[in-house]
């Protein structure tokens, strides 16, 4: 089993310029379970996860890692507990598949550690358990956007971190992919006893895989917890502007959220 590594937010302001986006925030990541942030468009929920992944400075407050401020400590050393897959990655021109997953072994080289039999397994189950295999020799920016966000996955689980954070992992893929990648990092939560943060878009899907959501609106959270604690009709309607319907998922006994358009609203309330 993995180590439990704490991750928390404290008085959290984090901003672009003089453009403040989460505001006084306190989050305490529960260790070895799947947490997923979810809320409306421009809402913080990629800013936020960019704070505790170290990829944005805070204007005020701190992110904590085991207790220590996460920006003073060696990015090596953070690199080795904690991976990110940001929104929109970049991969280098004309890089392979294969190369670009065995990036993610880049923090267990140390200065006089080369590339060892272990680097390679853990880029081969990598990429097995994101479908990829296949496409291990093929260069990345000739591949489409299903196919790509799979092997930034592939990257992110090749590093074999405890502390994983993902910013809307099934963007770019279909449905069968989205419930195999979320499938899969219910594995490492459940198997491996890592801690997943996740950031999605798909509330029912939200509700069916995680053990925590964080429901945020206008850079504050709103509500966190289990999702049949936090998924009501009354946070829907506050944090998406939506009216809907809470009904049992039929398959995972979970809330599931059915949207009520402007053309059902009368017949619904008839």
């Amino acid at each position: 089993m993995s180590a439990n590594h704490q991750l928390l937010a404290a008085g959290l302001d984090l901003g672009y310029g003089d453009r403040q986006i989460v505001k006084a925030l306190d989050l305490s990541v529960a260790s070895g379970k799947l947490t997923v942030i979810v809320g409306a468009n421009a809402c913080g929920k990629s800013t936020l996860l960019r704070g505790l992944a170290r990829l944005l400075t805070p204007t005020r407050g701190s992110v904590y890692l085991d207790g220590k401020p996460i920006h003073q400590l060696p990015t090596r050393d953070v690199a080795t507990i904690l991976g990110v897959l940001p929104q929109s990655p970049i991969a280098p021109d004309a890089i392979t598949v294969t190369d670009l997953v065995g990036r993610g072994r880049y923090p267990h080289q140390g200065w006089f550690r080369r590339w060892t039999p272990e680097d390679d397994a853990a880029v081969a189950e990598a990429l097995r358990a994101t479908d990829t295999l296949e496409l291990a020799d093929r260069p990345v920016d000739e591949l489409s956007g299903g196919q790509r966000q799979r092997v930034w996955i592939a990257m992110a689980l090749a590093q074999q971190t405890d502390l994983l954070l993902l910013d809307e992992p099934t963007t770019f893929l279909d449905i069968n992919h989205q419930v195999e990648v979320l499938d899969l990092l219910t594995d490492l939560v459940r198997q491996r006893g890592r801690t997943v943060v996740v950031v999605l878009h798909d509330l029912n899907l939200a509700c069916r895989y995680a053990d925590r959501i964080v429901a945020m609106k206008s850079g504050r959270i709103v509500a966190e917890g289990r999702p049949v604690d936090v998924i009501t009709e009354s946070v829907v309607h506050d944090v998406f502007g939506m009216i809907s319907r809470i009904v049992v998922d039929p398959v995972s006994d979970t809330p599931m959220i059915i949207p009520i358009g402007r053309h059902h609203v009368e017949r619904t309330a008839a």
